[in-house]
């Protein structure tokens, strides 16, 4: 079940970096993946990001089997709520920007666009909450440098991703937006990678 923890990540940002080469229009530098979700093939982004979600919840549940108290069990349910806001974010597309589709301007907020928003803002403050939490935990079984590592990327979370939304139409914005991105799914695969090499494992003692 950790393991998902690891592919979700690559796996997510594989299949949107070749939607995004491949859909007409997509500017890396001016938007974010989530707008793949719109238009003809938005489906195929919408079933990436729920995929995504769907093996963070299963590594989530797997955290929570292997580290059963204290700040291991909010380190699981603190990423199961991450994977459920992918979910959720997949469910509700974003509203066009920055001439994404082609043809369409940037109009007023949708209910769907408030909802992927906040979704997306739930999902980012879990898994910083999580990172924060995995470095507590991480200093209770002698990793100080995985601890080190988890207040890393729960800093950089939170400041890519806020400071992303409020200049999303930017260059940097994105850029910030596509920074917290990379650090939650490097957060994701290199605790899945750590709680699974720190629980026991009976068939391979034998």
């Amino acid at each position: 079940m950790l393991g998902w923890g690891v592919v979700a990540g690559p796996f997510y940002l594989v299949v949107g970096l070749a939607l995004a080469l491949s859909r007409p229009g997509f500017d890396l530098s001016r938007h974010a993946l989530s707008l793949l979700m719109l238009g003809e093939w938005g489906w195929l982004q919408r079933a990436n990001l729920a995929l995504a979600g769907i093996m963070t919840i299963v590594a989530a549940v797997g955290m929570i089997r292997a580290i059963r108290s204290g700040r291991g069990l909010a380190l699981g349910v603190l990423t199961s709520v991450y994977g459920g806001a992918l979910v959720l974010s997949a469910v509700f597309a974003p509203d066009p920007m920055g001439g994404f589709p082609a043809g369409q301007a940037d109009g007023t907020a949708s209910l769907s666009g408030i909802l992927h928003l906040l979704f997306g803002a739930l999902g980012f403050a879990a898994v910083a909450a999580a990172a924060f939490a995995y470095a507590g935990w991480s200093r209770r079984v002698g990793a100080p440098r995985r601890a080190a590592l988890g207040v890393v990327l729960g800093v950089v979370i939170v400041g890519g991703f806020f400071g992303g939304a409020a200049m999303a139409t930017t260059a940097a914005g994105v850029g910030l937006l596509w920074l917290a991105v990379v650090a939650a799914w490097t957060w994701l695969a290199v605790a899945s990678a750590h709680v699974y090499a720190w629980s026991p494992h009976p068939l391979g003692a034998r």
